[in-house]
């Protein structure tokens, strides 16, 4: 761990390294320049007191794809050296909110919305389109019922962190976009 501490001495802070890392390997890889560590603007904060890497967070949030247990990409750890699970702390401080199952509604697939109605013996729903399956669900369950009915939930940013998104425009600017982002 010595090692690593002296990469990332002249940064402004320590960057996350899950415990799970091969440091050996991955200090083999910095060496032969096919890892890199993370950048020391990356570790800098905003003025909300957020690293980059959390902004990046936000930024996917307000792309409205990005759910409860979704897969996290290492880059959060490898690039932005902060662990991807920081979404329950931007949680925590008010930044992002969990959807209602209600509002997480538009994540769930129209068979399975069909199901839920079929299940309440309403009829005429098989030429809904998806948007109104939605709308007679979210009319005929509460939102008690539905917590039990399914557990994928959405996250939307807060004003609060859409303000942070709108404040760290650059940061943004300087992220890798794939298609679709």
């Amino acid at each position: 761990m010595q090692a690593v501490q002296h990469l990332y001495r002249d940064h402004e802070e320590f960057p996350y390294i899950s415990p799970d890392r091969n440091i050996e390997k991955w200090l083999e890889g910095v060496q032969l320049s096919t890892e890199k560590i993370v950048p020391k603007r990356n570790m800098i904060r905003t003025k909300e007191g957020l690293l980059p890497g959390h902004i990046i967070l936000l930024w996917r949030v307000s792309h409205g794809n990005y759910t409860v247990g979704h897969s996290i990409t290492k880059y959060f750890e490898y690039d932005y050296g902060i662990d991807g699970h920081d979404i329950d702390w931007l949680v925590e401080e008010g930044y992002v909110r969990i959807l209602t199952p209600k509002e997480s509604l538009i994540y769930v697939t129209s068979p399975i919305l069909k199901q839920f109605l079929k299940e309440t013996n309403i009829k005429g729903f098989s030429k809904m389109k998806k948007e109104e399956l939605i709308e007679a669900v979210r009319e005929i369950y509460t939102e008690e019922e539905l917590e039990l009915k399914f557990d994928q939930r959405g996250y939307i940013l807060t004003s609060k962190g859409e303000e942070a998104l709108k404040n760290n425009q650059a940061i943004i600017d300087k992220h890798p976009k794939k298609a679709g982002y």
